[in-house]
C-alpha cells in the first residue's frame, strides 16, 4: 500500500482529554457516544504512531477497516497478545494470515445451515430444563437474576452443541469470569505488573486448557457418533492437503467457539428481557407472534421463518448492546480514512456502540424498535451501520446459531413467562470484553396468559442510565 498523505484527524485539547478520559475508564461505551457527539466521526488521541489511537464512528470507516482494506489491519493489541491467546491461543479469534485462511475453511463446514437442524431439539430440552426450575421459583414468589440464567443455559447448550454433554462448563464458566474480571487491569499494565489478576488468570488459563485437552483426548481414545462439533472436527480435512487438523488447533479451536459462543448468546438474550420488560407493547407483539405460530408448543427449525418478530427482537437488542461493543485493528502500512492519514503501527478503534446509536443511520436511535429491520425500512442503510458480528472474511462464524438459539430461548419462555425487572433496579453497563449488565438484571416471573394486542409506534426510550 503506497504511503498516505492527508492531514492528521482532529484530536480533542488537552483540557478535553482530561475530562473524556475519566469516563472512558468509567463508562466506555456511554464516553465513546459522547465523544463521536463532540468531535466526530473521526479522532486521534497521540502522537506517536506506535501510541496512536484513531477512534472510528461511520459505518464507511468501519467498512474499510474490515473489509476494504481488510489485509492492512491485524488484530494487534494488548487484549489479543496477552488475555486472548493465552486462554484461546491461534483459534479463529486471533490468528492472522494463512492459518487464519486455512482454519477458517475447515470449520465454515461444521456450521452451514444443514447442520443446524439438529441443533434444535438440544436447546428445546436444555430451556424445557431452564423452565422447570422456573416452574418451582415462580410457585415459591421468589425473583431470579435473568442475566445469570441465560449463562446457565448458553453454557448447557453450547456445551452440547461442542461436546455432546456439558463436559467443561464450570470450569470454562470460572475462566471466564477470571478473564473478563481481569480485563481492564491487563489493559492498563500490559500484563507487565505481578497481581492477583494475573496470577488468577494463569491458574484458569491451566485450567481451561487442563478441561479441553481432556475431552478431545478421550474421544479419541473413544470415539461415538454423536452430531457434535468436535466429531465434526475430528473428521474435517483441509481441501488441498487432505491434513486433519492438528489436535492442538483443535485444542485453540474449541476454546475459541466455547468463549464466543457463550458471550454473544447469553449477552443478546439477556438484553431481550431487559428490553421487552421495558416496552410492555414490544412483548405484546412478540407473545401474538408465538400464539398465532406456536399456540404453545415447542418451536421447530420449520417454525423459525415464521418467528420473525422474535428474530427482529434479537437483532434489536444486538443493535442496542453490541456484546463485542468495540473492535480494534492496527495499522500495518499507512493508510487514509475519511480523508485523515492513518500511520502504519497506530491504532483504529472501531466504535460499534456509538454507530449503532448514531442518528444519520438510525432514526429515534435510543428506542427500541424491532419493525427498524424489516426490509422495507433497512434496504438504503449502509451496510457496516449494523455489525454486531464484525464484518468481511471475519464475520464471526456462529452468528446464525447465536441467532437461532436466541430466537428459539425467547420463543420458548415468552410462552410461559414474561419476566419483569424489579421496581428500581439499577441496570448499568459494565463494559468487560463484552457488555454485560454490572448487577446483572433481577427479575419477577409473571405468566403469560394471552397475547397482548400489536402498537403501531415505537416504544419508550431507554433510561438514562442507558
Amino acid at each position: 500500500m503506497s504511503e498516505k498523505h492527508g492531514s492528521q484527524a482532529p484530536m480533542p485539547s488537552l483540557v478535553a482529554l482530561a475530562r473524556f478520559l475519566p469516563k472512558l475508564w468509567h463508562q466506555p461505551p456511554l464516553a465513546l457516544v459522547e465523544a463521536r457527539e463532540k468531535y466526530g466521526d473521526i479522532i486521534r488521541l497521540g502522537f506517536h504512531p506506535r501510541l496512536m489511537l484513531h477512534l472510528v464512528s461511520h459505518p464507511d470507516y468501519i467498512g474499510q477497516v474490515l473489509q476494504g482494506h481488510n489485509k492492512n489491519y491485524v488484530k494487534k493489541s494488548l487484549y489479543h497478545n496477552h488475555l486472548f491467546r493465552g486462554v484461546l491461543g491461534q483459534g479463529l479469534l486471533t490468528s492472522e494470515g494463512d492459518l487464519w485462511l486455512r482454519q477458517r475453511r475447515m470449520i465454515q463446514p461444521s456450521f452451514h445451515h444443514e447442520r443446524l437442524v439438529p441443533l434444535v431439539p438440544v436447546m428445546v430440552s436444555e430451556t424445557e430444563k431452564m423452565l422447570a426450575h422456573w416452574d418451582e421459583i415462580y410457585q415459591r414468589g421468589e425473583s431470579l437474576d435473568v442475566y445469570e440464567e441465560m449463562v446457565d443455559l448458553t453454557r448447557r447448550i453450547n456445551g452440547r452443541v461442542l461436546f455432546g454433554d456439558d463436559v467443561v462448563g464450570d470450569v470454562v464458566d470460572h475462566g471466564r469470569r477470571v478473564f473478563s474480571a481481569g480485563a481492564r487491569f491487563l489493559l492498563l499494565t500490559g500484563n507487565k505488573i505481578p497481581s492477583r489478576h494475573q496470577r488468577n488468570m494463569a491458574q484458569a488459563e491451566k485450567q481451561v486448557d487442563d478441561a479441553i485437552w481432556g475431552v478431545i483426548k478421550d474421544r479419541v481414545a473413544h470415539p461415538n457418533d454423536n452430531d457434535d462439533v468436535l466429531n465434526m472436527l475430528l473428521a474435517a480435512r483441509d481441501r488441498k492437503t487432505g491434513e486433519a487438523m492438528p489436535l492442538a488447533q483443535m485444542r485453540d479451536e474449541l476454546a475459541t467457539l466455547i468463549f464466543a459462543g457463550y458471550e454473544t448468546t447469553e449477552k443478546t438474550l439477556a438484553w431481550s428481557w431487559y428490553l421487552l420488560s421495558e416496552n410492555p407493547s414490544g412483548a405484546g407483539r412478540l407473545h401474538q407472534e408465538l400464539a398465532q405460530t406456536l399456540a404453545g408448543r415447542a418451536p421447530t427449525f420449520e417454525d423459525l421463518p415464521n418467528l420473525s418478530y422474535a428474530y427482529r427482537v434479537a437483532q434489536e437488542s444486538l443493535r442496542l448492546f453490541p456484546p463485542a461493543w468495540v473492535q480494534g485493528r492496527q495499522a500495518v502500512e499507512d493508510d487514509e480514512i475519511g480523508g485523515y492519514r492513518i500511520p502504519a503501527g497506530s491504532f483504529v478503534i472501531m466504535n460499534q456502540f456509538g454507530v449503532h446509536r448514531h442518528p444519520d443511520f438510525w432514526e429515534h436511535p435510543n428506542e427500541f424498535d424491532p419493525d427498524r429491520f424489516l426490509p422495507a425500512r433497512s434496504a438504503d442503510r449502509p451496510r457496516f451501520a449494523y455489525n454486531p458480528f464484525g464484518g468481511g472474511p471475519r464475520q464471526c462464524i456462529g452468528n446464525e446459531l447465536a441467532l437461532m438459539e436466541t430466537q428459539i430461548v425467547l420463543s420458548m419462555v415468552a410462552q410461559r413467562y414474561a419476566p419483569r425487572i424489579l421496581p428500581n433496579f439499577p441496570v448499568e453497563l459494565e463494559p468487560e470484553v463484552t457488555l454485560k449488565p454490572r448487577y446483572g438484571l433481577r427479575v419477577m416471573l409473571e405468566k403469560t396468559l394471552r397475547p397482548a394486542l400489536a402498537s403501531p409506534v415505537p416504544d419508550q426510550i431507554l433510561p438514562p442510565t442507558l
